[in-house]
């Protein structure tokens, strides 16, 4: 049984660097590093979900698009250069930060449909990077078990051994992963560097026999006809394709680590956006010089039945190659290095959940305190791994349908965006540019939902997911107080002043007409409701709700007099009874006093009150403001005290 110290201390290592900031530990580990890293050195980075996709890819596009796939791998590189690069660099710009293009989104939207318009992006996030950590763990246990020296032990295994990979890329994080860009960089070099000699060792053998390319050219006259038919039938196949661009999210996610120049500001970081484009524009071109080059040899060389499930080359075309033409010894090698940057892929994605959900979710009161720690998320994102890994039985060919959904619904969003932001700046010229990359994507994602519908069935069970546990963590915090700050003008602060050395009493009103007669009556029927002396002052307080869909805000008090003789508080925040209780929590912690603070009774069904506290931050004010200030302060003794007739 632990021990009481023992569980403060576990307690204490789970929750360490947790804060009341909007932040996420990406970010706030970035901060951390004030000059941040070398573009290049942060792109090995997003390189390893990136680049590390050369383990799948060629053999997923073979089985999408048979003999066309290295005209339908062209038309995916076509699509990476001229349409997610320029869409990428956009939201680089209007998002520096790492909150990528779901930012540029929930700023266009507000209230509660912008809050559910995120939720859903982040439920296709979620698919994205989650099903990026099981894929790519499930394409490196294939790559261990399909290695001539291992299959005979390890056959039979898949699902355990992804289960441990994921596992333990779920300690590195626990321990912390400070260092994750000098592994990056080792892992990227050296996998490039391999697939360099594949590639050429693979161009070498087509030259010398060229006659595989003849062969290839003639079975796709007699199975598509003429170049045009073969064109049109790319264009249709290629969606199937786009999982490599997984890469361009994670790119913008890792922004923060990027160094920018002496002069940046966090404002305007000049030099970090600059660097970050560069890591897009590299990373895009390295990759779609590899997708060409490996669909033409892949495809050229290995023979089609091969990349079927239960085929040697299924999800692992580039290493059978490297067996094939370069030795075993070679591509045992080979093999060690792609399970390594497979297995360790998974962080890159780790790290963009690690950026998005503790960004948005706390914020809008949708996930528990501890959302905001690093080791609880990886933790919960760990455990959801195994899941899906164990739904999907370790298969890299299933998962494939629902990684390239979140990637394109990711990516369309993002074209979405940034043509929004272009032609909110006048910019007509990228405005119709970014349109027409917008509805290529949109094609691109409905052509993909189409044909493999599980995807965003997997989706939905995400999005569902989050809007379900979402709810209920709104609702179980529902009394917590929320304000953040509080800024008092001058007048206010005087108000506050003035009454600090007598009892202070304030009345809740909800103002109407703010004439003369409103407060009138409304102090009689107070003073006559509560028995409160002649001579006591009172104070009128008031709250205007700015987004009630906003859990966490800061508070603006103003004081102003009304009809030379009424000093009123005018409180700016998303609930009323949250703002109220800050207020009086606020005004005791000045004066050393318990202010008093007296409603009217709300009419109507309790029930129907309670939902519109809910949801648009008002209803039954007295008894909730009564509840906030009960779980803000525990000590009965110290609470203001609420009185209601």
């Amino acid at each position: 049984m632990a021990t009481p110290a023992r569980s403060s201390r576990l307690r204490a290592w789970m929750l360490e660097g947790l804060t009341a900031e909007n932040s996420s530990p990406a970010a706030k580990e970035a901060a951390a590093q004030p000059h941040g890293r070398p573009w290049w050195r942060v792109m090995c980075l997003t390189g390893l979900d990136y680049f590390s996709t050369l383990g799948y890819q060629p053999g997923i596009a073979a089985l999408a698009a048979g003999l066309l796939s290295p005209l339908a791998t062209i038309v995916l590189v076509l699509l990476t250069l001229f349409g997610a690069l320029p869409v990428y660099r956009r939201v680089a710009e209007e998002s520096p930060h790492g909150e990528g293009s779901i930012a540029m989104l929930e700023r266009l939207l507000t209230f509660w449909k912008g809050k559910l318009f995120v939720l859903t992006l982040l439920g296709f996030a979620a698919t994205d990077f989650l099903i990026t950590i099981t894929l790519s763990a499930a394409d490196a246990t294939a790559h261990l078990v399909e290695n001539p020296h291992l299959t005979s032990t390890l056959h039979g295994h898949e699902v355990l051994i992804t289960l441990i990979m994921i596992a333990l890329l779920g300690a590195v994080f626990l321990k912390g992963f400070s260092e994750a860009i000098g592994v990056a960089v080792v892992l990227v070099a050296t996998y490039l560097s391999l697939n360099v000699v594949v590639v050429a060792r693979g161009l070498w053998e087509v030259a010398a026999e060229p006659h595989v390319v003849t062969d290839w050219t003639e079975a796709l006259t007699a199975e598509h006809g003429n170049p045009l038919m073969m064109v049109a039938i790319a264009l249709i196949v290629f969606p199937k394709l786009a999982l490599g661009l997984s890469g361009f999210e994670t790119g913008v996610a890792v922004m923060p680590h990027v160094k920018g120049d002496p002069e940046d500001t966090e404002e305007k970081p000049a030099g970090r956006i600059r660097g970050a484009k560069k890591l897009l524009t590299t990373a895009a071109i390295i990759m779609s010089v590899f997708l060409i080059t490996s669909s033409f040899i892949t495809t050229l060389l290995i023979p089609p039945a091969q990349f079927q499930p239960g085929g040697e080359a299924n999800g692992r075309a580039l290493a059978y190659l490297a067996h094939e033409y370069l030795g075993s010894a070679f591509g045992t090698v080979y093999d060690i290095s792609t399970i390594l940057i497979l297995w360790f892929a998974g962080s890159s994605a780790m790290a963009g959940l690690l950026n998005l959900m503790p960004r948005y979710l706390p914020r809008y009161g949708m996930a528990p305190h501890w959302a905001r720690a690093l080791r609880p998320m990886v933790i919960v994102f760990t455990l959801v791994a195994f899941v899906v890994t164990w739904i999907f039985n370790a298969d890299v060919d299933a998962q494939g349908g629902a990684y390239a959904t979140g990637v394109l619904v990711l990516i369309t969003s993002a074209a979405v965006a940034v043509t929004i932001a272009a032609r909110r700046a006048g910019e007509r010229g990228w405005t119709i540019g970014f349109g027409v990359i917008s509805a290529v994507f949109i094609y691109t994602t409905a052509v993909n939902i189409a044909e493999r519908p599980d995807g965003v069935k997997i989706g939905a069970c995400f999005i569902a997911g989050i809007m379900a546990l979402s709810l209920l963590s709104r609702l179980a915090r529902v009394f917590e107080l929320r304000v953040t700050h509080i800024e008092f003008d001058d007048m206010a602060q005087r108000f506050i002043r003035d009454t600090a050395n007598r009892t202070i009493r304030f009345i809740a009103n909800e103002p109407d007409n703010r004439d003369l007669a409103e407060y009138r009556q409304k102090k009689e029927q107070i003073r006559a409701d509560n028995d409160i002396p002649a001579g006591d002052d009172v104070m009128f307080v008031e709250v205007t709700v700015l987004d009630a869909s906003e859990f966490e805000s800061g508070m603006r008090v103003r004081g102003e007099v009304l009809h030379d003789r009424y000093r009123v508080l005018t409180l700016e925040s998303s609930s009323i009874p949250n703002a109220l209780a800050a207020l009086l929590l606020h005004v005791r912690d000045e004066t050393g006093q318990r202010p008093h603070i007296y409603f009217e009774w709300t009419e109507g069904n309790p029930f129907a009150n309670f939902f519109r506290f809910f949801l648009f931050g008002q209803g039954e004010v007295a008894p909730v403001t009564r509840e906030v200030i009960r779980e803000a302060e525990p000590d009965r003794a110290r609470r203001p005290h609420v009185h209601a007739g």
